[in-house]
């Protein structure tokens, strides 16, 4: 079983420190007790109650108008009183240790059961002890000033400072450990979603420095390979069309009695090598940086329905109203169209309705069609490049396999999210999330 608020390094750390700490602590404060405290204050009782009994057998032996005179002084000096018992006290209730010894040495001088008992006097709480000496009875007591000791004070004083020097030094030593490992984790992130963060401070220990630089060295080797991947890309892309637009300008040079069907087919392969090399330049520049601008959301999305009814498309728009946000429109028109083309081409010939939610939190774009829908194990598998569901999306019918691969590409590289969901009624529902930066 594990709690959620364990989970983190630096908690783990924190607890870890802090339980050994305070078990340590415990353990030493039971072995000061056990090994110092309790035998001084048994030896310091047994002194104590020697002095009482030898002040009663004094105090017995003064005559009767002496005694006082003689109670007065001890009463100065020692801070103790002795006297006949005159009234009846209510028992002490006091937990302290020294009052236990007490009752056991004076139980032991005596040789009779002791209770002590308990009074407010002079400001002070008082201790009184009715013993048998030479068969007469006697009152002992003394005060608490006596005892000079506040064990309860005490052990709350060095749990509660102890226990604060120790997690003010847990804190410490967990932050210290787990804020490179933090920001590791945020710069990791990051460059999984396509952007590249100011290289991490190399210090602190020595191996959370070499982690730091070694991680610096695979993002700058990561990011010179994502660049010549694009490099790659682009001059593979140029090398073909060249070749492309030949053998397109020889077809059409083509004499009129060439075979019209082998001509047709012809240039369809080539559209569709075109088409191909383009999808696979935009997932090029799918990770590259776009510049953030002010979009009319609810405009943009009327155009791109616009621009899918023009293609012979059927798409119910829905205004929402007026929705300005900050964000890369590019970005946010090519994942639109990617999934109104995958939603009219998968749709069984039903219209795909366009609706948005612009709140507080963000905006979320829902394209929804009445499909076949897909299969729950496959709903992440179809946004792999060149994945295709043949029971739904046959080579007569089907695109390439990229479309929905670009438009999470891009997504990522904004920190968006794209789902798909299943429709009430059949069909397929594409939720794009875009959290708010800024908005009007």
């Amino acid at each position: 079983m594990s709690f959620p608020a364990l989970r983190t390094l630096f908690s783990r750390i924190l607890v870890t420190i802090a339980v050994v700490s305070v078990v340590f602590q415990l353990f030493t404060a039971w072995v000061i007790g056990q090994l110092m405290l309790l035998p001084v204050g048994q030896r310091a009782a047994a002194d104590l109650v020697a002095l009482m009994m030898q002040t009663a057998e004094t105090w017995l032996q003064y005559p009767s108008a002496e005694r006082m005179r003689y109670a007065a002084e001890v009463r100065e000096s020692l801070l103790l009183h002795v006297g006949a018992p005159d009234q009846s006290l209510p028992y002490s209730t006091s937990l302290l240790p020294y009052l236990f010894f007490i009752e056991r040495e004076l139980q032991a001088k005596a040789g009779q059961p002791v209770m002590l008992r308990m009074s407010h006097m002079d400001d002070d709480d008082w201790f009184w002890a009715d013993v048998l000496v030479q068969g007469q009875p006697v009152r002992l007591g003394f005060s608490r000033n006596r005892i000079g000791v506040h064990p309860p004070f005490a052990l709350f004083l060095v749990l509660s400072v102890g226990g604060l020097v120790i997690l003010a030094t847990a804190v410490l030593l967990a932050r210290r450990l787990s804020r490179p490992l933090e920001n590791l984790a945020d710069a990791a992130q990051h460059i999984g979603s396509g952007q590249w963060p100011a290289p991490l401070p190399e210090e602190g220990p020595q191996e959370l420095a070499a982690l730091a630089r070694s991680f610096n060295q695979m993002g700058q080797q990561v990011r010179e390979l994502l660049a010549n991947r694009t490099t790659l890309l682009a001059g593979i892309s140029h090398d073909l069309r060249t070749p492309l637009a030949r053998i397109q300008l020889a077809l059409a040079m083509l004499p009129e009695n060439a075979e019209p069907d082998l001509v047709q087919g012809m240039q369809r392969d080539l559209e569709e090598m075109n088409r191909l090399i383009g999808q696979f330049l935009e997932i090029s520049r799918g990770l590259g940086e776009a510049k953030l601008e002010w979009v009319d959301v609810s405009e943009a999305l009327r155009e791109l329905a616009d621009n899918a009814r023009r293609g012979g498309a059927e798409v119910n728009w829905r205004d929402a109203g007026p929705c300005r946000l900050e964000l890369h429109k590019l970005a946010l028109c090519r994942i639109v169209a990617n999934l109104l083309e995958n939603a009219v081409r998968y749709g069984a010939g039903q219209p795909v309705e366009l609706e948005y939610i612009c709140g507080d939190d963000g905006l979320v774009l829902s394209i929804m069609d009445r499909g076949p829908g897909i299969p729950a194990e496959a709903r992440e598998a179809v946004f792999r490049p060149f994945y295709r569901l043949e029971q739904s999306r046959s080579a007569q019918t089907g695109g390439s396999g990229l479309g929905l691969a670009i438009a999470r590409q891009l997504a990522e590289a904004n920190q968006w999210t794209i789902e798909l969901l299943p429709r009430d009624g059949g069909g397929t529902v594409a939720k794009v999330g875009i959290p708010v930066g800024r908005k009007l």
